[in-house]
């Protein structure tokens, strides 16, 4: 053997073991992670198998109280059916909202006649007129004193309910229309004291109402309502039993919406177009050469007229047996003095006023009544548009002819 050869085997055995030893080492090392990381593992997934056996165990539970619950005998009965419970106080306030003729449930607060005019001209005029006297078929809230017995009569606040707190619940809860429950409780005791003054029950502009004179009102067909149990009337009617299905060989419609009028007109409508549409509703005349034009158009204003006078006939009346009501009968008014009818009586200022009513200071004192003559009784706001003005006059000149 060489020498070099014998100076390297030496050193190449060292390093062998050497080499040896270290990955003995390594792979002992190794190990040794891979057993950490499984005993981890295996914590983790006892771990799991853990939090599984409690939420098994909670659904087992909660389904053991449900069968329970279910199977249990009801609560005894605590009232007549046995159901619900007894409301609490807060409750019942909460529906208990109505009020009673003896003034009960009236809230605190007040409103005067003149105040209610101006309300009720924004929020109810345009279904009840602004005089209360109702427009087409919507609802008059005034008048009709002298109808109770006839075959058709007026119901209205005046003549037919008995109670005041009917109008004032009522009101309250349900007006202005599509607008129910916006009114604040002052407005509501207004808009009630300018329909009792339009009905004559309270006679002042001034009359304030309010939850202390409330019951003071006293209305005018309070004694009018009695149980009816005569037995040939309703009372042996009702005893029969009601048909409940096929009550009738046929249903047909015998009348519409449109032909009835119930809508009332648009108040922003053109005077002139609600002056076509009456002409339009008239019989086709026959055709006349000679001034048709100018017949259908004094016609035409005519009938404007007549829709307009819609706003007045609360108070006043025209025509054959025409006749005082809260205001003076209208028939030949053009040409007469201010305060002239016999029979009614006027506010001083009107009966000492001096006007003669002609076209022109009749459209001046119906535009703006109390500007026009101060002191008049007449609460009605006044007719604004020019064209409403001249065919309502064009209207009382034909009537009274």
């Amino acid at each position: 053997m060489s020498k070099p050869l014998s100076i390297f085997l030496p050193a190449l055995g060292v390093t062998g073991i050497v080499l040896g030893v270290a990955y003995g080492l390594s792979t002992r090392s190794y190990k040794a992670q891979e057993a950490a990381a499984a005993l981890r593992a295996a914590m983790a997934s006892e771990a799991r198998v853990e939090a599984l056996s409690a939420q098994m165990a909670e659904v087992e539970a909660n389904a053991a109280t449900m069968v329970t619950s279910l199977t249990a005998p009801a609560p005894a009965a605590t009232g007549p059916l046995g159901l619900g419970r007894a409301a609490h106080p807060e409750e019942l306030a909460a529906w208990d909202v109505d009020v009673l003729p003896d003034g009960r449930g009236l809230p605190e607060g007040s409103g005067d006649v003149l105040t209610g005019e101006e309300v009720f001209a924004d929020k109810c005029a345009s279904c009840h007129g602004d005089f209360a006297e109702g427009v087409d078929n919507w609802p008059v809230l005034a008048g009709g004193f002298d109808t109770l017995a006839d075959e058709d009569p007026v119901k209205t606040v005046g003549s037919y309910w008995p109670y005041l707190s009917t109008v004032w619940d009522y009101v309250n809860r349900s007006m202005p229309f599509g607008e129910a429950q916006t009114l604040t409780a002052d407005e509501t005791y207004a808009i009630v004291a300018y329909i009792l003054y339009s009905n004559d029950i309270v006679e002042d502009e001034a009359f304030i109402l309010s939850h202390e004179n409330f019951t003071a009102v006293q209305m005018h067909n309070t004694d009018g309502f009695v149980i009816d149990d005569r037995p040939g009337l309703e009372y042996a009617a009702w005893r029969a039993e009601p048909c409940m299905e096929n009550c009738k060989d046929s249903v047909e419609i015998t009348r519409r919406a449109s032909m009835v009028n119930v809508t009332p007109l648009d108040e922003h409508m053109h005077p002139a177009m609600r002056g076509e549409m009456h002409a339009s509703m008239a019989a086709p005349a026959e055709e006349d050469p000679q001034g048709a034009e100018q017949a259908a158009g004094d016609a035409a204003l005519i009938a404007t007229g007549e829709t307009v006078f819609k706003k007045c006939k609360a108070c006043h009346q025209v025509g054959d047996g025409a006749k005082n009501r809260s205001g003076p009968h209208l028939n030949g008014i053009l040409g007469r003095r201010a305060g002239g009818v016999d029979g009614f009586k006027y506010s001083p200022a009107m009966s000492e006023s001096g006007v003669t009513w002609d076209a022109e200071t009749l459209a001046s004192f119906l535009a703006n009544p109390k500007g026009y003559l101060k002191g008049t009784k007449m609460s009605f706001r006044g007719i604004k548009e020019d064209e409403d003005l001249k065919a309502i006059i064009a209207y009382l000149n034909s009537v009274s002819q």
